[in-house]
């Protein structure tokens, strides 16, 4: 018997061990979750991996006499009643002018909406090279019954393209953005975000 309840004991202490080993595994995938999407977009802005642009704020110290073609890509998602176009549909570039450029956005219903951009460029490739100055991405636009409006994004072409001999026949680079809903629970995020860090891009 005491044997017997020796083992009983010795049982339900590994049973324990494994239910708290099994605690802890699932609360470290839940922590690894919620931090993979940050890392992702640190990533991402960090080697310019699928297209995502890099963030400058301020104009290189040289102009390039090559020049590439820059076009204006412009979508939206399904569930948002905008119209959003670009003023110029594309551009000459030199490799290291900062230009700037202008989509248009318009709220075609009757009621107020609001709408969130996100980016990239093509190809994919030459997204650590094509640096913005400024942008409306990922900042929520409000829009009123009807309202127009302009929104600006400044941009150059990083000049250590230059070096890169994978991009000696590149002609051409594709700036696209998306508009998509807002979600009504990300409201109040993305306005005290907005408010604690003006200029965001």
């Amino acid at each position: 018997m005491a044997v017997e309840g020796q083992g009983r004991l010795k049982k339900r202490e590994r049973d324990l061990l494994i239910a708290a080993a099994c605690g802890v595994a699932v609360g470290g995938m839940v922590g690894l979750s919620f931090a993979a999407v940050p890392f992702y977009n640190w990533f991402c802005r960090t080697t310019g991996w699928g297209g995502t642009t890099q963030v400058s704020r301020s104009a290189p110290a040289e102009v390039a006499a090559r020049t590439l073609t820059v076009r204006f890509d412009a979508n939206v998602s399904p569930g948002l009643p905008w119209k959003f176009e670009p003023e110029v549909t594309s551009m000459q570039v030199k490799i290291g002018e900062v230009v700037t450029v202008k989509y248009h956005a318009i709220n075609l219903t009757a009621r107020e909406t609001h709408g969130v951009a996100a980016y990239n460029v093509a190809p994919l490739t030459v997204g650590s090279y094509f640096q913005k100055i400024n942008c409306f991405c990922f900042s929520e636009q409000h829009l009123k019954p009807g309202e127009k409006t302009d929104m600006t994004v400044v941009f150059y072409v990083d000049p250590s393209i230059l070096k890169d001999r994978e991009q000696d026949d590149l002609n051409s680079i594709t700036l696209s953005y998306t508009f998509f809903p807002a979600r009504e629970s990300a409201r109040g995020v993305s306005a005290s975000a907005a408010a604690s860090s003006p200029g965001r891009i």
